[in-house]
Formats: C-alpha cells, sequence, structure tokens
C-alpha cells in the first residue's frame, strides 16, 4: 500500500538565516527525514508548495484538494504549517474525498536538531496506514478528527475542541 505525501512547507521545512535571524524555504527536508527515521513505508513524495500556512490561501487549499482527489493512493499525508492545519483539515473533510488523510507538521524546524518533527512524522504515517478514511490532525502522538480539533496558542498543543 503506497501513500502519497504532499507537502506545503510550514515549520518542518523551515531553513534559519544565521545572519539575520529570519526563517525561510530552501528544499523540503523530508527525504532526509524519512531516511534517518528508517522508514521502510512505501510512499512517493510530491512538493505542492513551500509556504507558512498563515499565507496559505482558499486557492491553494484547493489545489491540496484537487491533488488529494486525483491522487492514485487512497492513503495522503499532507505534511502543514501549525497555524492553519486545523482550516486546511475542515476543508478536505468537508470535500468528502473516499479517503485517509492525515495533516501533520512541527511547532519547531527539523533543521533545529530539537523539533518534533520527526516523531509527528513517524506517528502520522502509522495513524494514515491504520485509520479509516476520513480526514485527520496528527500532533504529538495523537490523532484528532478533522470535526473536533483546534491548536491550543497556549499550550502549542493540538487538543479536541471544548464543546
Amino acid at each position: 500500500m503506497r501513500i502519497r505525501i504532499f507537502i506545503t512547507g510550514g515549520t518542518f521545512d523551515k531553513e534559519y538565516n544565521e545572519l539575520d535571524g529570519t526563517l525561510f524555504f530552501k528544499n523540503t527536508h523530508l527525504p532526509e527525514m524519512l531516511t534517518l527515521g528508517r522508514s521502510r513505508v512505501d510512499v512517493a513524495v510530491t512538493s505542492l508548495m513551500m509556504i507558512d500556512s498563515l499565507d496559505m490561501t482558499d486557492e491553494h487549499r484547493r489545489e491540496i484538494i484537487e491533488k488529494c482527489r486525483n491522487a492514485g493512493e487512497e492513503r495522503v499525508l499532507i505534511t502543514h504549517g501549525t497555524d492553519t492545519m486545523e482550516v486546511t483539515a475542515r476543508t478536505l473533510g468537508e470535500a468528502g474525498l473516499p479517503k485517509t488523510i492525515v495533516l501533520t507538521g512541527a511547532l519547531v524546524p527539523y533543521k533545529f536538531g530539537s523539533s518534533d518533527g520527526l516523531f509527528n512524522l513517524g506517528s502520522a504515517l502509522a495513524f494514515v496506514q491504520t485509520l479509516p478514511h476520513g480526514v485527520y490532525i496528527a500532533m504529538n502522538g495523537r490523532y484528532f478528527p478533522w470535526t473536533n480539533v483546534r491548536k491550543n496558542k497556549k499550550t502549542g498543543m493540538f487538543e479536541e475542541k471544548r464543546m
């Protein structure tokens, strides 16, 4: 069972400019992360965009939906910035695609060395292989259905929405 991985950017793939202290995008770190994690999962990686999720527009989200819809794989993992991950998950969930789609990201860039990205990626790969059709966010070792998730901006953690 091959898993399609779509890269959209986010903190996962940010680099640090030591001269001016800014974060920027260069190339995705995903192949390196999969190698470092010794992943033996059959994946096909496609870079869609390299943007901060705060810069993601409805047009970007439509592109993500279309790429998911047209992917030959039934299981899709999307790397995404955490600031608007739940918006994209909701948009995908409302599209009702007959696939298992898991979004994941990182709060600390992979290149910083102390990133949560490797753990989140490994968890997301496990979840996308085992969860039924639907859209989920996988962060911090947990998964959340798109209908019941929010990012707690005070703790930096994803959690169930409070009803």
